[in-house]
């Protein structure tokens, strides 16, 4: 369904999606049903992987899955992976026929010969090729019972009857088995009306309640979390084996000018703070914290040290000027907290059209907007109280020229 623009419409295409479902209802026989009303995502909000090698019961484990989470409020499009295929005819050889020297694989190709044919010509008409196939005529192909009454050939070029040599089972195949590591997997998805659950607090129910009594009535069958889960371990494992490197090269862009090793860890105690105010702002916002809130909490820590670094280095200048520490850090506290609020205040009011923004083209930015925006603003009005208090209390505790060596020149920054 398409819908007219946003501005042109007071109810959000997740409502129409919720409304849809709603006045749906169930349908019978159904194989999968989805409603998704969402621009983009990370996978599905439920996701779970069963592993084992039993495919039947692979499949009624998902069923009993399937059954579990209706139970919870707010799981809709339950759904799972087990597909089953058409009806099957599954040959099977004799004893008998070993000694005629006939294997398994023979019986099959005689058999799809006569039912399918071989192909025998391909003859070519204009761009077309034309296939002629040898198969029986139509009137002994038409029902499984001409299977039972076809001979087939054995190693020596006799003929003798099929019931003779092999037996046929019918039976429901499998329209498609997924491998992952070897083992067979089927999968069970649901999507979460997030106004109502959190996916993260159902799947903690689902592992500590629901699935070990499952699994335990299945020999060697295991699980794990597939959609959201998933991508956000994967995504989450990658930032943060990078985070450490890109703090170390920020410590040490810093050190260098400063020629202090203590310095840059004042400066960088804001990042945190940072962190904690991104965090307010989406409650404060009443947006969840998604993938792109974390990706603006991580660019927000080369941001909010600006106003650490401005603070830090006038208080420098200051004491080579020969004036006192105290004196020195509560007049750069004053002389610099117009330039760092003003700083912080326009990056926030800037930010704010993007954070107030409801055109679905832009919403997946708009948690990033949040955490930048709330996150320098929070860390500025901390790093006017903490940068100070932290400069003052290392002094007292480390060596004298632990913090500052006065006799160093001083780092021209506004260069």
């Amino acid at each position: 369904m398409s819908l007219v623009p946003i501005s042109e419409r007071n109810i959000s295409s997740v409502e129409i999606a919720s409304r849809w479902r709603e006045l749906t209802g169930p349908i019978a026989d159904v194989v999968e049903l989805k409603y998704s009303a969402a621009a983009f995502n990370t996978g599905d909000a439920i996701s779970i992987n069963l592993r084992g090698q039993n495919v039947d019961q692979l499949g009624e484990a998902a069923a009993r899955i399937r059954a579990e989470l209706s139970k919870f409020t707010g799981v809709t499009d339950i759904s799972d992976s087990f597909r089953s295929g058409k009806q099957e005819a599954r040959l099977s050889l004799r004893p008998e026929a070993r000694h005629l020297g006939l294997t398994l694989r023979e019986l099959a190709g005689q058999v799809r010969q006569a039912f399918y044919g071989e192909e025998a010509q391909r003859i070519q008409r204009g761009t077309e090729d034309v296939r002629a196939m040898v198969r029986y005529p139509e009137l002994e192909r038409k029902s499984l019972g001409d299977l039972e009454d076809m001979r087939i050939r054995t190693a020596s070029g006799s003929e003798v009857p099929f019931a003779s040599v092999a037996e046929v089972d019918f039976g429901t195949g499998f329209s498609t088995i997924r491998r992952v590591n070897r083992q067979r997997i089927v999968t069970v998805t649901a999507d979460v009306d997030r106004s109502i659950a959190i996916p993260t607090e159902i799947l903690d129910v689902f592992e500590a309640e629901v699935l070990p009594p499952i699994l335990s009535g299945y020999r060697g069958m295991s699980y794990y979390l597939g959609g959201e889960h998933e991508e956000g371990i994967q995504a989450f494992s990658g930032l943060t084996s990078l985070i450490p490197l890109a703090l170390m090269i920020m410590f040490t862009l810093l050190a260098i000018p400063l020629k202090s090793y203590v310095q840059p860890l004042v400066i960088m105690s804001v990042i945190p703070f940072g962190a904690v105010g991104a965090l307010v702002g989406h409650l404060i916002m009443g947006w969840p914290v998604v993938m792109s809130s974390i990706l603006g909490i991580i660019s927000l820590s080369g941001v909010v040290v600006n106003a650490s670094l401005v603070l830090v280095h006038y208080i420098n200048k200051l004491r080579r000027q020969g004036i006192s520490i105290n004196e020195a850090t509560v007049q750069a506290s004053v002389v610099r907290f117009r330039p760092i609020m003003l700083a912080s205040l326009t990056t926030f009011v800037g930010l704010v059209p993007l954070m107030l923004s409801n055109n679905p083209n832009t919403a997946f930015i708009v948690p990033m907007a949040i955490s930048l925006g709330w996150g320098v603003l929070f860390a500025t009005v901390m790093t006017l109280f903490l940068v100070p208090s932290l400069y003052l209390i290392l002094e007292d505790l480390l060596p004298a020229g632990w913090v500052m060596d006065k006799t160093q020149t001083e780092p021209n920054f506004d260069s």
